[in-house]
Formats: C-alpha cells, sequence, structure tokens
C-alpha cells in the first residue's frame, strides 16, 4: 500500500453476506489474459447476436461476474440506506444492459456484476453500488495526487469508494480497487449520520456504516478548508455517477474538482465530467498495447484520447507514469511516449515518473533504480517538455522542483509534497515574467 493509502481511513471488510453471494469470478490468469471489448448492440437485439456479443466479450475481457449481484436482505439494505443509484450512460438490450461509460463496455444479464465491481443488472436496469459510501477518504496535500501546478500548497479533500476497471498486477491501492463495495461497507444496525465534528473520531466500524452523500462531502470539505475534493485512491470512473454529483454539488459551492485516474473513460461519459472538473492526473501506465493487456488488462488508446478530450475542454492536467522494471522501463518506449506528448499535447503539461515499489502481484520485482528515473527524465526534457519531475523516491537532485523554461530559475521547490518556496507572481517566474503553466490561484 502506498503512503496516501495508509494515511487515508479505510473500512474493513464486512463480511456477514459474503457468503450469499455466488462469487464466480475467473482467476486472475485468466484475467490478465484476455483485453477489453467494445460491443456494439442496438435494442431489441436478438438472442442469437446477444450471446455472439457475450462470447466475444468472455473471449477479449473474461472479466466480469456472473450472477453477482446482491439480493434479498442485503439488496433491501444496500438500497434503504441510499447506496444505490440507476446509472448514467448505458444501453438497455431487452432485460441486458451494456454499461458505457469505460472501454470495457460490461455487457450484463440479469443479476450479473460489471468488471469495475460496482455496476449490476437488476430486473433490465444498470445500478451503482458505489454511490454515498466512501470506503476511504482524508485531507491531502494536492502535491501528494500529484498535482504540482494546480493551487500549490493547498489540502484537497480525497475520497474512493471500492472498484477499479483495470486488474494492475502492481496495483498499489488493491485493497479497495479489487473489492466489491459489500466488502468494505456493512448495511447492517442503525444508519450512521455524517457529522463533520466527529470525523477524527470515527472508528473502523463506524466508517464501514458511514454514509456520505454529495452534500455531505462538499460540507466536508468546506469543514476541513480544502481548496477541492479529490476523487483518487482506487478508480474514479467506477464510482462515475457519485463523483459526477459531488462534482456539480462543490462546483455551486465554488469547490475545485479534482479527478485522478487511469483515463479509461468513454468520450460521452469524459465530456459531461469536463462541465465540472478543474484539474486531473492522469496514469499513463505505458506506451505498448501489448504491456497494457499483460500488466493491466486494459488498452492503451482510450487513454491517449483522454489526454486530447482533456486539453480540448480546457481541464488542466498533468500525467504521471509509473516505471515498472522489466514492464514499462524500456528507454525507447519512453522515448516514444515523449514524441507523442509532444505532438499531441504540447510542452507545457507536467510528465511525472513515478519510482515502483514491489507490491500486490510483483513483489518479486525490484525498486525501480533511481538511474532509470533520471534517464527518463532526460530524455523527456531533451524531447521538449517543459515540466518534468521524479516522485516517490527521495534524494534525487532537484527531482520536484519547478524550473521556469526561459531562465531556468527554480519557481517551486518542494520537499515530500511540501512547497519551500515560491518564486511565482500572477503565475509568471519573477525572474524573467515567463508565464508559467498551471493553475496557481483560486
Amino acid at each position: 500500500m502506498d503512503q496516501e493509502t495508509k494515511d487515508s481511513v479505510n473500512a474493513p471488510r464486512a463480511d456477514r453476506d459474503s457468503a450469499s453471494l455466488s462469487d464466480k469470478r475467473l482467476t486472475r490468469r485468466q484475467a490478465i489474459k484476455y483485453g477489453a471489448i467494445g460491443a456494439a448492440a442496438v435494442a431489441g437485439v436478438g438472442s442469437m447476436a446477444y450471446y455472439v456479443l457475450r462470447s466475444a466479450q468472455r473471449e477479449r475481457t473474461a472479466s466480469i461476474f456472473k450472477n453477482d449481484a446482491p439480493r434479498g436482505e442485503l439488496w433491501k439494505l444496500w438500497k434503504r440506506r441510499g447506496w444505490v443509484k440507476e446509472a448514467s450512460h448505458y444501453l438497455q438490450l431487452g432485460r441486458n444492459v451494456q454499461c458505457h461509460v469505460c472501454p470495457n463496455e460490461c455487457l450484463l444479464e440479469p443479476e450479473d456484476r460489471s468488471c469495475c465491481r460496482n455496476k449490476v443488472n437488476k430486473d433490465g436496469k444498470l445500478y451503482t453500488l458505489a454511490y454515498a459510501n466512501p470506503c476511504s477518504f482524508h485531507v491531502d496535500p494536492i502535491e501528494k495526487k500529484p498535482l504540482f501546478h494546480f493551487l500549490p500548497g493547498t489540502g484537497v479533500f480525497s475520497i474512493a469508494t471500492s472498484g477499479c476497471s483495470f486488474r494492475c498486477l502492481n496495483c498499489q491501492n488493491w485493497e479497495i480497487s479489487q473489492k466489491k463495495p459489500e466488502e468494505t461497507k456493512d448495511p447492517h444496525g442503525d444508519e450512521l449520520k455524517f457529522d463533520p465534528k466527529r470525523m477524527d473520531s470515527l472508528t473502523m466500524q463506524d466508517v464501514a456504516r458511514l454514509s456520505m452523500f454529495p452534500e455531505d462531502v462538499a460540507e466536508l470539505a468546506q469543514f476541513s478548508r480544502s481548496q477541492s475534493i479529490a476523487y483518487t485512491y482506487s478508480e474514479p470512473t467506477s464510482f462515475y455517477e457519485y463523483m459526477l454529483d459531488c462534482s456539480k454539488l462543490a462546483r455551486s459551492r465554488n469547490i475545485k474538482n479534482v479527478w485522478v485516474t487511469n483515463g479509461y473513460i468513454q468520450r460521452e461519459a469524459l465530456d459531461e465530467l469536463c462541465n465540472y472538473l478543474d484539474a486531473a492526473n492522469v496514469d499513463l501506465k505505458s506506451f505498448s498495447e501489448d504491456i497494457y493487456q499483460t500488466l493491466n488488462a486494459g488498452k492503451l488508446k482510450p487513454i491517449l484520447d483522454t489526454l486530447k478530450t482533456l486539453k480540448e475542454r480546457g481541464v488542466w492536467f498533468e500525467v504521471t507514469n509509473l516505471v515498472v522494471p522489466t514492464y514499462t522501463d524500456k528507454l525507447g518506449m519512453i522515448q516514444r511516449m515523449c514524441d507523442w506528448l509532444i505532438e499531441n499535447i504540447g510542452p507545457d503539461y507536467p510528465l511525472h515518473f513515478s519510482r515502483f515499489h514491489p507490491q500486490h502481484k510483483l513483489e518479486h520485482l525490484p525498486m525501480t533504480p533511481a538511474g532509470i528515473l533520471t534517464d527518463a527524465r532526460s530524455i523527456a526534457l531533451e524531447t521538449g517538455l517543459h515540466y518534468v519531475y521524479i516522485g516517490n523516491v527521495r534524494g534525487v537532485p532537484e527531482g520536484e522542483t519547478t524550473f521556469c523554461p526561459n531562465c531556468r530559475k527554480p519557481v517551486v521547490e518542494r520537499t515530500i509534497f511540501f512547497v519551500r518556496s515560491l518564486n511565482l507572481e500572477g503565475g509568471k517566474c519573477k525572474s524573467c515574467g515567463t508565464k508559467i503553466a498551471g493553475v496557481w490561484s483560486i
């Protein structure tokens, strides 16, 4: 687990009803073997066409959970708590449904569960189980996301539910990203009402029962004097409806919205979200379709499309590339990634190279050597990127310092997520007056 998750408030697993749920998930080996599917379908599809689509999905993703939706008393309790909401962006196919939030495009028969674990088909409608029930929340420095060019030195209220659209072998937050909502929340007993004054005294059992609706999230952000809300820790796209409603309310209260994401989202869903987003950090995990398939059980192109859309829509964003030994530490691939960023995004969006630490399914690998990270940074700078950082490692000279691209004077100096000096005036370098790309004030 990374330090961000260790510092957050994580709910324990609620096992009370796990025995009553059908757990027909595929093995890890099978899940990694297959990729993602974009099944095209129309309403009223015939049974033969539907099962052709279903077969294609199994062959390419093998990632949904058959007959695994909560039912009976558990389903009633979940609804009573308000933790269920009809999903956004989905297609009805008779009694079957297809989610259109992310490129997995999960095709679900009644009582099936989506790849991200958070969506279920109940009676021909798609519902999210990840609504108003965060399993992790904390106030972080914005630099921890990491966002180095967005409101430096401010606090960000950070929330997450369970679930993720990927199956990363190197996941840093797998304790929540690879869990169902029912494994992190407990709907039994008296409902625990939101009270910001009690946040510091909550037990793990309290967190498991706690409801936090969008108005509560906005109130807690204000109570903690946070300038923004970050949807983070797991994959926020997997709790899209909750994130969207929180973002709308936050925007109405002049609170900024930050999306910390793998970038795996469909254009229509992203366009709606961009109406309320202020910043994002996108994890560009590699620059290889094969590695995305093997390491993450995903695809590269949708993430590249997301970066283009964020730029087009005027949302500030920064890119993180985790350098994993034997997978993403190939300097030729890093060069191709930097070339693509320069050509398609431009030089002013920051790139963070992050050190891998052995965990989850890759505990046998070593940490990323510091030399590889400095080589990657040199490649990015030589390619023409203006702002390149090294993270998750200490002792790299100037690895977290922002330099003016014109006079090369340091304009922001940082140590372990905290700002040591800020030599900016109106978003410009104090030494030469060059504008430094980013969002430097409210």
